[in-house]
Order: structure tokens, then C-alpha cells, then sequence
């Protein structure tokens, strides 16, 4: 098991209480990066405040220090995973199916190098265990780097506003 693992093992448990769950941890290089999110967050569509982050990036500190999984000097990060997030593991993938993602292949997949469209599904079965975007199967082997893709949906009407109308004619006063 690698330091990434062992961090993700010491980690998840420690943020149940504070109502939050782990997303991803990265180690690269010097840098340990520990994304966080509400545990809720799928339901919800609600981001981590910072108050939940520095309080997560306080007890992660702690049981580091105290456990020591990493031997060498790192820096520590905690963050949201934010709106396009990082899709590494097959949980993150099968946690997204029906949503839009960009997929960076190592090789050549049908033609393409970069797929974006919806996340159709997941296969963690059989040979070649991998996904299906936009009708293209690309295995996980395959795959370079992926993220979900953020759309800006319409400007929402102010709370308690009129519903439009078609515009009235209005009529000019003539002044003689």
C-alpha cells in the first residue's frame, strides 16, 4: 500500500463527523493534496464551505502528524474537488454516470484523442473494464486524464418576480 492509500485509509473515517466525505488524495511530489466534499453533495448540488475545509484541514494535520503515513516533507492541501472535478477511480466514474465529461486518451479511441459528452456507463466487469462516452468505450488503461464538465445553465428569475408577458402595445400620446 502507498502513502496515497495509506492517507485515504487514516483520512475518510476522521470526516464523518464533520458531515463531510473524501473525494481523492493525490500525492505529487512534495505536494499531499486531499480533496473534501459534503457528504450530502449529490443530493444537495451544495459545495464545502471554507469553514468545513478549515476544520478539515486542521483534523487532517493533526492525524498526520500523529500517524505519519508519508516519510518524507510534503505540503499539505485541502480543497473541494470544485465544479469540474478529476474523475480517477472507477468510483468517481460510476458516482457521475449521466453527467458530461472530458475524456484525454492515451491512444487513439475510434479516431479521437479528446470525447466529451454525457458519461453513458461504467464497466468494472469482464476483460476490459472501462467507460462509454458518448457512445465511444474507452478502458480505463485508456485514459490519460478525465473531468466533469461544469454548463452554465439560464440566469434564474429573481425569487417572487411576475412572470413575463408578451409585451403590450402601447399607445403614443399625441400632444397637439
Amino acid at each position: 500500500m502507498g502513502p496515497a492509500e495509506r492517507v485515504h485509509d487514516l483520512v475518510a473515517p476522521l470526516l464523518a463527523p464533520l458531515g463531510l466525505e473524501l473525494f481523492d488524495v493525490e500525492l505529487i511530489g512534495p505536494v499531499l493534496r486531499i480533496a473534501v466534499e459534503r457528504a450530502d453533495a449529490a443530493e444537495t448540488h451544495q459545495g464545502v464551505d471554507l469553514d468545513s475545509i478549515s476544520e478539515a484541514t486542521t483534523l487532517i494535520s493533526h492525524a498526520l502528524d500523529d500517524d505519519d503515513p508519508i516519510p518524507s516533507r510534503y505540503t499539505l492541501e485541502v480543497s473541494s474537488p470544485g465544479l469540474e472535478r478529476s474523475l480517477r477511480t472507477p468510483a468517481h466514474f460510476q458516482r457521475f454516470v449521466g453527467t458530461k465529461v472530458s475524456v484525454k486518451t492515451t491512444t487513439e479511441v475510434d479516431g479521437e484523442r479528446r470525447i466529451t459528452g454525457p458519461l453513458e456507463a461504467v464497466n468494472d466487469d469482464g476483460p476490459t473494464p472501462g467507460i462509454t462516452v458518448a457512445g465511444h468505450t474507452i478502458s480505463y488503461d485508456q485514459i490519460a486524464k478525465a473531468r466533469t464538465v461544469f454548463e452554465w445553465g439560464p440566469t434564474p428569475k429573481p425569487a417572487g418576480a411576475p412572470p413575463r408577458t408578451k409585451k403590450q402595445s402601447k399607445k403614443k400620446a399625441v400632444t397637439r
